[in-house]
């Protein structure tokens, strides 16, 4: 099977029975959610009633993710999409984070089934790493974005001023400065990237280049690239570029820094990501500036939050389509 034929598979809607409640079909589409680096880092457990998801460490990212911020963000991203999932199905999840165990546990009851426009948009939604057009958004399609993004605990700021945006644009640049110039976050993230459809097929995670927008080449020719000409001053440049390009930036940020708020960061950012996706609207990650504790702080101080944590930021906008990252089995993620 071929990478587009694995994502035709992958990315699809699934008949949700209501009499019987598949909890596989259930952790499936949780499996679409967004990941770091499409690290995936959860495991599913099944019980009567009960679907628990724990994190796997495993699969974490230690240099670019020392706290381990990002995987709980994922685990948010998973727990959204279950939820919208089983509203589908005909039940209601009712979550709670279990500080002891680290894992989040998803108990049901049955309601009447209900495909909400967020669980339609599920298999659409993905993070396009290209530039968008520019356009300008309503003030209704802004205001449905930042619904989306509120949560308990989370907030959004919805930043559309081209000079805001590209005082943004100055974060991720020294983000990038200061990334690049760390050996050990180059070799993080080439243990992630899949330079061709072989590799990513046969992983199932990972950065597939043409999703990031780079050739499908063998691995060595990668490594080769990476090694002289893979430059901050070159991430720069496309990351300016395409700051520009986008309508809107979206900046989530929590109340309280801890593992529970972000896990509903992770809620948030699922629900912002898949009502942009009902609008027609195309998504990426911006996060460099989070990243970096020392950096974190300063943006935080600009953008009036000082006391805040801010956990994500994604740019917005209309841009033409890019490759789908492909997703292990359920059966590889079930414990």
């Amino acid at each position: 099977m071929n990478y587009e034929d694995k994502v035709s598979e992958i990315w699809s809607h699934h008949e949700l029975q209501n009499d019987t409640h598949n909890y596989i079909e259930l952790v499936r589409y949780a499996t679409l959610a967004a990941s770091s680096h499409n690290t995936q880092p959860w495991n599913f457990k099944l019980e009567p009633n009960k679907i628990i998801i724990l994190p796997d460490f495993s699969r974490r990212c230690p240099v670019v993710d020392p706290d381990d911020h990002h995987l709980y963000v994922s685990l948010g991203c998973a727990t959204e999409n279950l939820l919208l999932a089983a509203q589908a199905s005909g039940l209601k999840g009712n979550y709670f984070y279990d500080e002891d165990t680290s894992s989040i546990h998803i108990e049901f009851e049955e309601i009447t089934p209900s495909m909400s426009t967020l669980f339609k948009s599920i298999p659409k939604r993905h993070c396009s790493r290209t530039e968008y057009d520019g356009s300008l958004l309503s003030t209704e399609k802004l205001n449905k974005l930042k619904k989306a993004g509120q949560g308990n605990g989370v907030s959004v700021i919805l930043i559309t001023d081209n000079e805001q945006k590209m005082k943004v644009a100055q974060y991720v640049v020294e983000g990038n400065n200061i990334q690049f110039s760390d050996t050990a976050w180059t070799e993080e993230l080439k243990s992630w990237i899949r330079f061709n459809e072989q590799d990513a097929i046969r992983t199932g995670d990972g950065l597939y280049g043409p999703v990031m927008g780079s050739p499908d080449v063998p691995k060595w020719l990668g490594m080769l690239f990476m090694k002289f000409g893979f430059s901050a001053k070159k991430q720069n440049e496309k990351d300016i570029h395409n700051i520009q390009s986008s309508s809107a930036l979206a900046v989530l940020f929590s109340e309280v820094n801890d593992k529970s708020h972000w896990i509903e960061a992770g809620r948030c950012y699922q629900r912002l990501a898949l009502q942009a996706t009902d609008l027609g609207l195309s998504t990426a990650f911006i996060n460099q500036p989070v990243e970096i504790s020392t950096l974190r702080s300063k943006f935080a101080h600009y953008l009036g939050i000082d006391n805040k944590r801010p956990d994500l930021i994604i740019r917005i906008g209309y841009g033409s389509d890019m490759p789908k990252s492909l997703r292990r089995t359920v059966e590889q993620v079930l414990i």
